[in-house]
């Protein structure tokens, strides 16, 4: 077959991709009309997380899975955008980590707009303005992200879903190495590359800063600056990417929440994040976590955080496997609420996987 006959071929093949795309747009308009009638939540993390292990279970090649997958998202996207203008508020400002984060969960099609601070994503979504809003809560290599606890503890939006995200930072700057006097970027960030810069940048103060965009923005307008960020930032703000993976640890992840207002359904692969309080008194932890190892639920994680309402009295949050619905999660979580001064279930959602 001649180049020019196979050009052809693929022509026809566009035109048959963009017609039944389209025809399933119409359908899940339909089902929209349906969810609004019902009142029911127009993003489901587990029916799109069963979309994409079905695509990826029915194909043959020679695409790889995942960018099979990665096409789906965007159909999704597409699609949802036929249901609602869903409003999707991330920790900015733009180019943030956090927002390639969001656009990687929800696609291309959704309205993304930033908030300064991971308290004013909570109160976006909280009030009604925000639909989801994304935001940090631990990194491999640093731990937790105290904010975000802190605002799980004062506010009631739910856990929709999680993100799992490998962390390459870069060094921007519109000057050399040889010229920078300072370095900004999150503390986090920071710290993800304190013996990098301990060898290549000694002297240089370092900075805190609300985000690694904020800090490629202030770097842009500074010449003996540098910032911290994704290397796409370079590009938004203007910058040069001097060095690139400058973390110290290969592998550096972080995980990000998605807030919404409702819990999922079961999907068969769930994380439940659990919020609890205890006594002042001898074996209450114990006592408190027992229930999990006695109806065989694995946790995955356990953060302390001081309550902020008296001193030394400590809130503990956990991860563990399964769904809130799961007969085993449920009578472990009915047993924690008799060894616990109080429990909040603040959300049960598909188990994310890093991408490949």
């Amino acid at each position: 077959m001649s180049l020019e006959e196979l050009r052809q071929k693929i022509d026809a093949l566009d035109a048959e991709i963009v017609r039944l795309i389209n025809e399933r747009a119409t359908i899940t308009r339909e089902i929209g009309e349906i969810k609004r009638q019902d009142n029911t939540p127009v993003y489901i993390p587990g029916r799109e997380e069963e979309v994409y292990r079905r695509v990826a279970s029915l194909n043959s090649g020679p695409l790889r899975d995942e960018s099979v997958q990665s096409i789906y998202r965007e159909i999704v996207s597409g699609c949802r955008r036929t249901q609602f203008d869903l409003r999707v508020c991330f920790l900015g400002p733009q180019a943030t980590f956090t927002e390639f984060a969001a656009r990687s969960k929800f696609g291309s099609s959704m309205q993304y707009y930033p908030a300064r601070t991971i308290a004013r994503v909570f109160a976006e979504v909280d009030n009604g303005d925000a639909d989801y809003g994304v935001v940090p809560v631990e990194n491999s290599t640093e731990g937790s992200v105290s904010d975000t606890l802190d605002m799980l503890m004062e506010y009631d939006e739910k856990i929709s879903g999680e993100i799992l995200m490998e962390i390459h930072q870069a060094l921007l700057a519109t000057c050399v190495l040889e010229e920078i006097q300072v370095v900004y970027s999150k503390p986090e960030a920071i710290a993800q590359c304190r013996s990098w810069l301990a060898s290549n940048l000694p002297d240089a103060e370092l900075r805190p800063v609300a985000s690694t965009a904020e800090a490629a923005r202030i770097a842009s307008k500074e010449h003996h600056a540098a910032a911290i960020a994704h290397r796409m930032a370079a590009i938004v703000y203007g910058l040069n990417v001097l060095h690139s993976a400058i973390e110290d640890v290969a592998k550096n992840t972080t995980r990000f929440l998605v807030l919404g207002r409702a819990i999922g359904g079961p999907t068969g692969s769930d994380k439940t994040t659990v919020l609890f309080t205890i006594s002042h008194q001898s074996g209450a932890l114990y006592d408190a976590l027992l229930p999990f190892k006695n109806c065989g639920i694995n946790l995955a994680n356990i953060m302390p955080r001081p309550s902020r309402k008296r001193p030394w009295e400590y809130c503990f949050f956990i991860d563990l496997f399964g769904h809130c619905e799961d007969e085993g999660v449920r009578l472990a979580l009915d047993s924690l609420h008799k060894a616990a001064l109080s429990v909040k279930v603040l959300g049960s959602y598909p188990i994310a996987k890093m991408p490949e």
